[in-house]
């Protein structure tokens, strides 16, 4: 006999004009808006990332990131736009929260709720609008497209009073692939009695072959870890040995690129090698996977710690100069 369920049809869902909004979209910063520059050691990284990025775009290889759902939350959106307007960004990967934030600053110019405040009553998460998005999902998969296109063409089709500033959007309207990358039960949406989770499924597996096949051109490229501290790392690193397999066969290699983590976790010591298994920094991911593992073979990998708020601007501002 299955196990018991909980029934999904009892919940209340309410409206998102009774949520309160812990981020709001005047927050975004316009796209020339310079934050304070950081330490000169980051400062100085970030420099040297920004041309990197130049000079992935001059060879025609792949500038992948795949981020957390803070970096849309910080309010750099159209920082983001604009380094792939520019070329200079040509895939962007986040979690399914990533996804909801984006959809809902778009929507209603707002986004994120307290947890501690509506864990207590039981409406943390069940926002009918945010659950639009499990249709859309479910319309996409069914359509043949991955999960970032099916959110993002949504956007750019709707009458948002914000999609402009929507990465999603701005993804399908460029023909720059935004990916999303999900498990089952992290996201409010999966609370909602119209979640499909074959659809996500299909869907988010469309999206990891496609970060797959920008890997496969990350020769002479660049990867950005946008704090991301397992989704990143670990869909990376799948899509690297994938990309590796293929490109051995036929007499290739990839292995001559540029690898950099912005978090906030400060690392002291030697990055290019990782720490011991007796160290709890030995389960942080970015590092041994990003930083030492998969650039052991001629890569050079950086890291830069500071706000989001902080870093993105400056390393468009780098890649610019």
């Amino acid at each position: 006999m299955p196990y018991p369920q909980f029934d999904p049809s009892r919940l209340v869902i309410k409206p998102l004009d009774e949520r309160q909004h812990d981020v709001r979209h005047d927050s975004l910063l316009g796209l020339d808006e310079v934050p304070p520059p950081l330490d000169d050691q980051a400062m100085q990284t970030i420099s040297v990332l920004g041309g990197r990025l130049e000079q992935a775009r001059q060879r025609g290889a792949s500038v992948l990131m795949l981020m957390g759902a803070h970096v849309i939350r910080a309010g750099v959106a159209r920082q983001l736009i604009d380094l792939m307007e520019r070329g200079l960004i040509t895939s962007i990967g986040t979690n399914g929260a990533g996804a909801i934030h984006d959809y809902e600053l778009a929507r209603i110019g707002a986004t994120c709720e307290s947890v501690a405040r509506y864990i207590r009553t039981g409406e943390f998460g069940l926002w009918r609008e945010s659950a639009e998005i499990n249709d859309v999902v479910r319309w996409g998969a069914e359509a043949g497209l991955g999960l970032g296109e099916s959110v993002g063409r949504a956007i750019l089709d709707s009458d948002f009073p914000h999609k402009e500033t929507s990465v999603f959007a701005a993804g399908v309207r460029l023909g720059v692939p935004v990916t999303v990358h999900v498990g089952i039960g992290y996201d409010i949406i999966h609370e909602h009695p119209n979640f499909d989770p074959a659809a996500f499924g299909t869907a988010s597996y469309r999206d990891f072959l496609t970060v797959c096949h920008t890997v496969g051109d990350l020769e002479g490229g660049v990867f950005l870890c946008y704090g991301s501290a397992v989704m990143g790392p670990e869909v990376y690193l799948k899509a690297l040995s994938m990309a590796r397999n293929v490109a051995h066969q036929q007499g290739q290699r990839i292995a001559d690129f540029t690898t950099a983590v912005f978090d906030l976790l400060p690392i002291d010591g030697d990055l290019r090698h990782e720490a011991p298994k007796t160290d709890p920094r030995y389960y942080y991911r970015p590092w041994k996977t990003i930083l030492v593992r998969t650039v052991a073979d001629g890569g050079e990998s950086y890291y830069v710690r500071g706000d989001h708020r902080q870093t993105l601007p400056h390393l468009r501002l780098a890649a610019l100069r």
